[in-house]
């Protein structure tokens, strides 16, 4: 061991902390997005293409080998977006990431979160409030307004007053943070959808249909609030009934 050390050069140990620091950046850039949960599915996928050969699974291994014969196509296909991002992030960041930026505990979190939802509704004025949580949202930031606010209740109402200009959309919390406003999300396509529900419950149950995220829609034709997850939607939620699903479901 010691004499492989010994036969190292200087240019070995540079091109070790080179690939070093392109994996974490790489690690740094898909944190917040779902490519992460692709790449341990790709993990997955190849740790058992390695036990298939050492076990003799001759069929998996056969149609594991296939599907990696053509895992460049299928990465570009899978991680487009996310490559699109990264590239545009090259060079933007310090060379070793920020300091993360102070947060609010969830509890204020949710209590502000809470009485924006209340104060909404009793006005009428519509809105949609995402909270991410495992998977990230960024690929639905790309055409939103990025923002780095803290979340406070005056905040979230003054962004769907009718006559903002960022009212349209959907706002997005991430990491403790309001991250980004006017947000696209994918509106879902499960049949048998409720009349009364316009694009913010459609676009509500996309975005928890594709992601674990939760959202909070606000109806400016009911006066009401409905919490969305995994794609089922609770209707006619009262105050102290949202903060408490809120505190079982934003676990940071």
């Amino acid at each position: 061991m010691l004499e492989m050390v010994g036969q190292l050069r200087w240019q070995d140990f540079v091109d070790i902390g080179i690939i070093t620091f392109l994996v974490y950046r790489l690690l740094q850039i898909v944190r917040g997005s779902r490519a992460m949960q692709m790449i341990v599915g790709l993990a997955v996928i190849l740790l058992a293409y390695i036990s298939s050969r050492v076990l003799g699974l001759l069929t998996l291994n056969w149609i594991i080998d296939n599907f990696l014969g053509s895992i460049i196509l299928v990465v570009i296909v899978i991680f487009q977006s996310d490559i699109r991002r990264a590239l545009t992030q090259v060079g933007t960041a310090p060379l070793f990431g920020a300091a993360e930026r102070m947060v609010q505990a969830r509890g204020d979190i949710i209590e502000e979160v809470v009485e924006a939802a209340e104060a909404l509704a009793r006005k009428k004025v519509g809105g949609l409030i995402v909270l991410q949580r495992e998977v990230g949202l960024n690929e639905y930031m790309e055409i939103g307004t990025r923002l780095d606010a803290r979340v406070s209740r005056e905040l979230l109402e003054s962004v769907f007053l009718p006559n903002s200009p960022i009212h349209d959309g959907a706002l997005v919390i991430q990491k403790g943070r309001v991250t980004a406003v006017r947000c696209l999300l994918p509106l879902s396509t499960a049949p048998n959808l409720k009349k009364s529900w316009g694009t913010r419950h459609r676009a509500a149950l996309g975005v928890t249909e594709e992601t674990d995220a939760v959202a909070i829609v606000i109806s400016e034709q009911e006066g009401t609030i409905a919490l969305v997850v995994s794609g089922n939607v609770t209707e006619n939620i009262d105050g102290p009934r949202l903060r408490a699903a809120l505190e079982g479901l934003v676990k940071s």
